[in-house]
């Protein structure tokens, strides 16, 4: 894919930027591999659950997410790569906006609730136009809709509940046209089951999760002509997991350009306290699985998520040790795996470290949460 003259440049400089900038306006660390760029949006509060919750970054650096207000209400951010900050709200949010991705436009999706909170879908453009939609599947004064992931087309993927709380999948594509979908194998009685779309390369591919009657979740590809691929981790992959008490899950599935996947499935382990761990699989485009965790060392039940994939195969993600606290890691090509927490992180209970994306030369973005639980974003920088 050949991207315009223009936006090849942005690109260019963006990623030159996040390499060498130092703005003075944000407190840095370094470590021996990687420089740390901390940030928060002004407005947010700096009480317990209240702070800066970044969710996505796209190639050229720019990062939206959420942020919430010292009134305990969330917001929707787009951060520059320069570190200016916009703040926005959708068009009938009263319960808070929460921005899921961007794509290379600087396009942003994700959802708002409404009084009732139920959640509906939004696409912020470029410009900063604001447009709402809801999943014709959708039922009103139930759950609602809630797009995960938007590509360089601004095609948008999600899902939706129906009135017995089964997921079903959604795809919109640039002109506002909604399709709906279920994977094949999916449960269609009630809550866990049904299929959620996670994340969509720039072929339009479609990462996600079916999860069957028996509760059982397995992996799909769907294509961007609808056809599907299921495939099998060792284990059932993971739906969702409380990370942070402030940000509440972190993406099940991550694809890139060349359609290598990555996920999290469940090993059971006799004797474990918890049932088992969560390890990580790597399904390559010819569907060859690799399996790996970010640490084993005791006390127990080390649970290791991935949350994005780049071109290169890097891989970043968290894992919440035996101790139930959360730190980074970054998996590169080749196997390596290299875990890290970001200077200030809280060693409380859910506090830490927690990775949610990552951009060229292995530039990865997330939030970490300190000793007052109080969420902050965080850029760690390779020095190479």
């Amino acid at each position: 894919m050949r991207l315009p003259r223009s936006r090849f440049l942005r690109t260019i400089l963006a990623i030159f930027t996040l390499a060498i900038v130092n703005l003075t306006t944000y407190s840095q660390a370094f470590s021996a591999a990687a420089t740390f760029v901390t940030f928060d949006v002004p407005a947010a509060g700096a009480d317990s659950y209240q702070g800066t919750s970044p969710s996505s970054i796209n190639l050229e650096g720019e990062i939206t997410g959420s942020y919430v207000d010292a009134s305990s209400l969330a917001h929707g951010f787009l951060r520059s790569p320069f570190g200016f900050v916009t703040t926005f709200d959708a068009p009938g949010e009263v319960n808070g906006t929460y921005p899921s991705s961007i794509n290379l436009e600087g396009a942003v999706t994700g959802n708002y609730y409404d009084i009732n909170f139920v959640g509906h879908g939004f696409l912020r453009s470029s410009n900063g136009t604001i447009t709402t939609f809801d999943a014709p599947g959708a039922v009103a004064g139930m759950i609602g809709t809630f797009p995960s992931s938007i590509n360089l087309e601004g095609t948008i993927t999600g899902n939706y509940y129906d009135t017995n709380f089964v997921s079903h999948g959604f795809v919109r594509s640039s002109n506002g046209t909604i399709t709906t979908f279920d994977a094949p194998g999916a449960g269609t009685t009630t809550s866990p089951q049904g299929t959620t779309p996670e994340a969509l390369n720039p072929e339009g591919v479609i990462a996600g999760i079916a999860t069957d009657s028996s509760n059982f979740s397995n992996g799909f590809l769907r294509d961007s002509h609808g056809s599907f691929t299921s495939f099998d981790a060792p284990g059932s992959i993971s739906a969702f997991f409380l990370l942070s008490p402030v940000f509440f899950s972190v993406p099940d599935l991550a694809i890139n350009l060349e359609g290598v996947t990555t996920g999290a499935y469940f090993q059971t382990i006799s004797g474990n306290p918890f049932g088992g761990n969560y390890n990580v699989f790597v399904r390559a485009a010819d569907g060859t699985l690799t399996t790996f965790y970010a640490a084993d060392y005791p006390p127990c039940c080390i649970w290791s998520f991935p949350t994005g994939i780049n071109q290169a195969g890097t891989i970043a993600g968290v894992f919440n040790d035996g101790n139930n606290i959360n730190h980074g890691f970054v998996r590169v090509a080749d196997g390596k795996v290299t875990t890290f927490d970001v200077p200030g992180a809280g060693t409380g209970a859910l506090q830490g470290t927690v990775p949610l994306g990552i951009a060229a030369l292995d530039v990865i973005m997330g939030f970490y949460t300190d000793a007052n639980n109080v969420n902050h974003g965080f850029l760690r920088i390779p020095r190479y």
